[in-house]
């Protein structure tokens, strides 16, 4: 399995210096989000600043980071959205990037449409050579365990569909290890690592909650098994949301992050 960073985890570092921290910590890839390139570009940077950093520091990025909007419109707003997803699958081409992440609704409950909104994603990016990859998140209304990202994977019904398995996402929804034993493995495109606030129960956290490897509550190698027995051998990206750590300094939480993923990884059967 190949590591990486999310460059949420030290969020409040300039777009630049996490490429920086991740290439000097180890990493082998830096999940990248939009909204920094987006910022980047507003305050006079370019994309090929980005391109430039990524390569000094030979770092791939195995995830872009968001289309949204596209569950919870119609219409011209649905049009607007199928529009904005475009500019960001090619912005994620230009970074070689293999996948990006696709976010359901948050406020608005049910799934049955939404295999119609990830299809169009889907054709999306087999124009643009990137991989629509549908998430689930726990606190959301909408699309928010395993089970049913299953359900809109098979109503798609198209072979290219995956999903992304988040530790924090899987624990929160009680999403159980034989709901990952069952999801073929051709259907998983990444994974997330992150664990729970120790003292506040699943299904009542939220990102913010999310704490280093290690020192909340996830059965983490019982989970990382799993994918292991599964033959799984893509990413593994550190993801936090974490406040707290934030006002750390960057290059001590990376490191720190990819120490626990390797101690995680070596101790797997």
């Amino acid at each position: 399995m190949k590591l990486s960073l999310n460059s949420s985890t030290i969020k409040t570092t300039p777009l630049l210096e996490k490429i920086k921290v991740a290439g000097e910590a180890g990493y082998a890839g830096i999940e990248l989000w939009a909204v920094d390139l987006y910022q980047h570009v507003g305050r006079g940077g370019e994309v090929s600043d980005v391109e430039k950093a990524l390569a000094d520091y030979g770092l791939e990025v195995p995830c872009f980071i968001a289309v949204r909007n596209w569950g919870e419109t119609e219409g011209w707003e649905y049009k607007l959205a199928l529009d904005e997803a475009r500019r960001r699958f090619e912005l994620a081409a230009r970074l070689k990037a293999p996948c990006m992440v696709c976010t359901p609704p948050m406020e608005q409950p049910g799934i049955d449409h939404l295999h119609e909104g990830y299809a169009d994603l889907l054709q999306i990016g087999r124009e643009t050579g990137v991989q629509a990859v549908l998430e689930y998140i726990s606190f959301f209304k909408s699309l928010n365990n395993l089970p049913d990202t299953v359900a809109v994977l098979d109503r798609c019904g198209e072979p290219d569909g995956v999903t992304i398995l988040d530790a924090f996402h899987n624990w929160n929804s009680r999403t159980t290890l034989d709901d990952i034993r069952a999801l073929p493995l051709e259907r998983i495109a990444h994974y997330h690592i992150d664990d729970a606030d120790p003292n506040k129960p699943a299904l009542t956290q939220t990102d913010p909650d999310r704490v280093m490897i290690g020192e909340g509550q996830i059965d983490l190698k019982s989970e990382l098994q799993v994918l292991k027995d599964k033959g799984y051998d893509k990413w593994l990206s550190l993801e936090l949301f974490n406040s707290a750590l934030w006002e750390e300094p960057p290059l001590k939480v990376a490191k720190t992050g990819l120490e626990r993923m390797k101690e995680l990884v070596a101790s797997l059967d």
